[in-house]
């Protein structure tokens, strides 16, 4: 399949989420993501790649993708992955989450820095720190916990985030508020 066809199963099929292959012939899986995520209540999209830090994998973020896994991942964490990009969260591979957030904030050039630092001003002190912790790959607990909050606080702080920046889940918030120098 390419990314064409993939546009097109989804637009047939409207499924809640798409495991998206990046290397594909004809229109490639981050082109395929882009054009998925544009649509009006789009699936979620979990793309899958077979290197640690394939450079298409920045692309897909930034398109839109929920998160990414690697092609050896075991099926049953597919099978998580799954359920969890469905209930709204991201999910990114554990052995490159780190690596991938750090590499996004050092390589971010300059007129993203200063377009996200702009995006980040409209968020208020608490929903800054609710990023800066979203950034550093901290579940909704684990965020209550460190801000002394509710987990149904920070929800609803992480909500307004995402509707502050434009954001299409925690990923991008994540990206944003490294390229914005806040993680």
């Amino acid at each position: 399949m390419d990314g064409s066809a993939a546009v097109a199963a989804v637009g047939e099929s409207r499924p809640e989420v798409v495991l998206m292959d990046i290397r594909m012939p004809g229109m490639d899986g981050i082109a395929a993501t882009e054009q998925i995520t544009s649509r009006p209540d789009p699936p979620k999209v979990i793309v899958l790649t077979t290197f640690h830090l394939d450079e298409y994998v920045f692309g897909a973020l930034r398109a839109g993708a929920s998160g990414f896994l690697l092609k050896d991942t075991p099926p049953e964490d597919i099978i998580r992955a799954v359920r969890l990009v469905a209930a709204g969260e991201a999910m990114l591979s554990p052995a490159v989450t780190r690596t991938l957030i750090e590499q996004f904030g050092r390589d971010a050039p300059a007129p993203w820095r200063a377009a996200a630092r702009e995006s980040l001003r409209a968020l208020t002190d608490r929903e800054r720190e609710v990023a800066a912790e979203v950034a550093q790959g901290r579940s909704n607990a684990d965020i209550a916990a460190r801000l002394y909050m509710s987990e149904a606080t920070v929800k609803a702080h992480i909500s307004r985030v995402l509707t502050k920046l434009s954001a299409a889940n925690r990923v991008q918030i994540a990206i944003m508020t490294r390229d914005a120098g806040l993680a």
